[in-house]
């Protein structure tokens, strides 16, 4: 990790804090209880920063400078707001066109997800607080840029934000294999939502029962698994190619 992408010491973490620093997540050595670190907790009230609380060697692994027990990742790109992205869509008289990822967390198939996302015109990404890859240099290289130009909204309650999205007209559509209906008998010219999940672990259940209709895409193979980043890139061209149709 370049240093350059650190900020690390109590004092200079809050500050980033209060000046609105966008940060990836924060290293909080366990144990700490002083008045620095009461500013520092009271500094992240209302944040949607992750957190972990790790030993000391493991901070001592990211960098040996004084660090106070706390290390602060500086964000390559800029987080967005769920709702305030969707007003702007609506506001411009396009159709909502939206990608959730649930616990997507390796770094080069989320960059790959994203790559597919931009070409195809999604609006935004919707990623969690938490169980998401760290968007780093490797996640914007293996984009081809894509998440420079993409914008990312990290929520902490995804559920929440589901049910917001469809409050607001969204369908949302949840692509998993476990289901008989496939990409091809969906409405992607409706205002959508797609949900796609990680390869280890599918999309959470709480977020499939949430969803307006499950879909598949449909694989004669024998080995019948795609790469979460192919199967996205299947589903979003699907969307696109209805929506193309007149």
């Amino acid at each position: 990790m370049d240093e350059n992408t650190l900020i690390f010491g109590m004092r200079a973490v809050i500050e980033a804090l209060n000046a609105g620093k966008d940060i990836e997540k924060i290293l909080l050595q366990k144990g700490l209880s002083n008045e620095l670190y009461n500013q520092l907790r009271q500094a992240l009230k209302g944040q949607t920063i992750p957190i972990q609380f790790v030993p000391p060697e493991k901070l001592k692994r990211v960098t040996d400078k004084n660090h106070q027990g706390v290390i602060a990742y500086l964000t390559e790109i800029t987080y967005y707001n769920t709702e305030e992205l969707l007003t702007r869509v609506i506001e411009k008289r396009r159709n909502p066109f939206v990608l959730i990822l649930d616990r997507i967390t390796d770094v080069r198939n989320f960059g790959a997800v994203a790559r597919s996302a931009e070409c195809a015109g999604v609006d935004f990404i919707i990623i969690p607080t938490r169980g998401a890859a760290q968007i780093n240099g490797d996640a914007i290289k293996t984009s081809a840029g894509a998440l420079h130009r993409l914008k990312v909204c990290r929520e902490d309650n995804l559920k929440d934000t589901i049910e917001y999205l469809k409050s607001c007209g969204l369908q949302i559509i949840s692509c998993h294999e476990k289901t008989e209906n496939t990409i091809y008998d969906a409405d992607f010219k409706k205002p959508t939502a797609i949900i796609m999940g990680s390869e280890e672990n599918g999309i959470s259940g709480e977020y499939i029962k949430r969803s307006d209709s499950q879909v598949k895409i449909p694989m004669p193979g024998k080995i019948a698994s795609l790469n979460v980043s192919v199967a996205t890139g299947i589903i979003l061209f699907e969307a696109v190619k209805q929506r193309l149709q007149k």
